[in-house]
């Protein structure tokens, strides 16, 4: 673990810490213990300033660079292991409502490849992993959550017991594109392919809004363990530290290096980009559906002291295959 990984780390817990300080001395405006700041912080989270940063990045992306068989290598595991999750989320909780199933799946799946993956991959693989770490987080956004929002979705309209197989498919449809993830994406890429890129205008207004998502989301997860607290939340947040951590990375290793024949630095990064702790996004996607909010929130926060160890093991691992 490198002094820059430690520090980030270090910064991450530092900020979650203030924003559980600020919804406890009830600094977010909130007399109930801070619930509703809560959702409303989740709310313009998901709503604006994700779908800023989703669009402008879908824009800018050089469809054209993007390295397919290691993107492959990548996703097409990350996937399969994200509907095992969801799958058996399905058969065995579902009492818990339609969306928790995908809520799960997202705290086992999605990592968080922004905030600390990039100085990771930095400071481990240097500039050429870092590209490789890029073109992986240009996709990850537009692969997994797409695939989440579906499933998500499709449970939420299977709900109605009263709708035809017809109103439910038009509901998953509808519901999926006009989403705060989905539609900004499609956007995106649709505006991408138009070749006009963007007005500075415009340009640097989508990335002062897509700059707060991290520090907001950080802020919402202090807030969410104020309001939420871990008890009775522990046992879940750490099955899916440990999805996360052990069993993705360990999937996406096999998958990559015997499968895809990848190796070296390519290889490495793959690996811990799977091996990442779990990302902010799983407590927005908690907080929208109304569903696992403390288990997700109890997830981020556990699974981020955790990559300390994990990280060190994941890299002797990959030292002693020698990529």
């Amino acid at each position: 673990m490198t002094a820059d990984v430690a520090f980030k780390l270090l910064a991450i817990v530092l900020t979650v810490g203030l924003g559980w300080a600020a919804a406890r001395a009830r600094w977010l405006g909130d007399a109930d213990g801070s619930a509703t700041a809560v959702r409303v912080l989740s709310a313009v989270t998901f709503n604006l300033f994700v779908p800023a940063l989703l669009f402008r990045t879908m824009v800018r992306l050089d469809l054209d660079a993007l390295p397919g068989r290691t993107i492959a290598a990548y996703f097409v595991p990350a996937c399969a292991f994200l509907l095992v999750v969801y799958a058996w989320q399905r058969r065995h909780i579902p009492t818990l409502g339609p969306a928790a199933p995908s809520t799960r799946a997202i705290g086992a799946t999605y990592g968080n490849a922004v905030q600390l993956g990039i100085p990771v991959s930095a400071a481990l693989f240097g500039e050429t992993g870092l590209g490789i770490h890029l073109a992986l987080v240009a996709v990850h956004g537009l692969i997994l959550l797409t695939l989440l929002t579906v499933l998500a979705e499709a449970d939420l309209a299977r709900g109605n017991r009263q709708a035809t197989w017809v109103a439910t498919l038009h509901s998953t449809v509808r519901n999926t594109v006009v989403h705060p993830v989905v539609l900004p994406v499609l956007l995106g890429l649709a505006w991408n392919l138009t070749g006009f890129g963007l007005h500075p205008v415009v340009d640097q207004a989508l990335q002062g809004l897509g700059a707060a998502v991290v520090p907001v989301c950080l802020v919402l997860i202090g807030a969410s363990l104020q309001a939420y607290g871990v008890r009775g939340r522990v046992g879940g947040a750490v099955a899916l530290s440990a999805a996360k951590l052990l069993a993705l990375p360990a999937v996406v290793l096999v998958v990559a290096h015997w499968g895809f024949g990848l190796g070296g630095t390519v290889l490495d990064v793959v690996v811990m980009m799977a091996a990442l702790p779990v990302g902010n996004n799983a407590l927005l996607f908690a907080t929208r559906y109304r569903t696992l909010e403390g288990e997700a929130t109890a997830a981020i926060v556990l699974s981020t002291l955790a990559f300390a160890v994990t990280a060190s093991l994941w890299l002797a691992v990959l030292a002693t295959i020698g990529g």
